[in-house]
């Protein structure tokens, strides 16, 4: 073959394996509890969108929103579509979290999924109102890391538990991976794509670069660190985070008032 041309002409993509490709995403939000006084604020919750499997494999387990690649899209463009499709909800934004192609990891074949983070505020989250479905439920979201190496994932909905346990993996060029001991109710290897999901999110707040998705566009200083607080699993001094947020946040002319506490100002993100 002396030409490109005739080369593609009598190329075959059929004499070769190929994997299907899949997206997953990892769609978080912060959402409160009900007050039970209103003198003192609700406890915010990191929560987790899982969807119920309808059919086989893994029928009736939980699992992330995804699906496979259509031939005229790009792997992004597949995630936002299925987020979309399983929320009512475009989100701003995507952030990668990883490939994952254990061999085996799926039943049904050689497919390997692209990882992603989605952001959805507690407003969208309302809007949508996703907690009477059957099919698809918000989780609160527990991971805790134990003694050698061992971390346990708990999400739990109303009386539901999901409880995965698995073992960090090392770490190179900045990624954490886990390895499944016990999935815990979670289909295929989600339970590790939602650990590696929660480990780059935390990254990201540690950051300040993805806090901001969580709320709406004007915030108090006060609900900003509760986000931080709540992603990170961790409690920082006021002071010190007015101090570390300085430079990311402009004041308004705006105050936040309610009932039983002292008008607040509210704040944006400095563009």
């Amino acid at each position: 073959m002396d030409t490109e041309k005739e080369f593609l002409s009598q190329y075959k993509l059929t004499d070769y394996e190929r994997p299907s490709v899949t997206a997953d995403v990892a769609a978080f939000t912060i959402r409160s509890e009900d007050k039970v006084s209103y003198r003192k604020n609700p406890e915010p919750k990191l929560q987790l969108l899982l969807i119920q499997r309808g059919g086989h494999p893994f029928k009736g387990q939980w699992a992330l929103p995804g699906g496979f690649l259509q031939p005229d899209e790009t792997i992004e463009a597949c995630a936002l579509r299925e987020i979309q499709e399983e929320t009512n909800i475009l989100p701003v934004s995507l952030m990668p979290v990883g490939v994952f192609s254990t061999p085996g990891r799926d039943p049904r074949g050689w497919i390997i999924s692209n990882a992603y983070v989605s952001i959805i505020s507690e407003d969208a989250v309302k809007q949508v109102g996703q907690d009477d479905a059957a099919d698809a439920q918000w989780f609160t979201v527990d991971f805790q890391a134990e003694e050698d190496g061992i971390f346990h994932l708990t999400l739990t909905c109303g009386d539901m538990t999901l409880h995965a346990v698995l073992a960090e993996e090392q770490t190179r060029f900045g990624r954490t991976s886990y390895r499944i001991i016990e999935r815990g109710g979670l289909a295929f290897d989600h339970a590790s794509i939602i650990a590696a999901a929660l480990t780059a999110l935390r990254t990201e707040a540690k950051n300040y670069d993805a806090i901001f998705d969580f709320l709406p566009e004007k915030f108090t200083l006060s609900a900003l660190q509760k986000v931080q607080e709540t992603i990170m699993n961790i409690s920082v001094l006021p002071a010190n985070f007015r101090r570390m947020v300085s430079g990311y946040v402009e004041e308004t002319e705006e105050y936040l008032r309610g009932e039983g506490h002292r008008p607040a100002k509210l704040y944006r993100r400095k563009a």
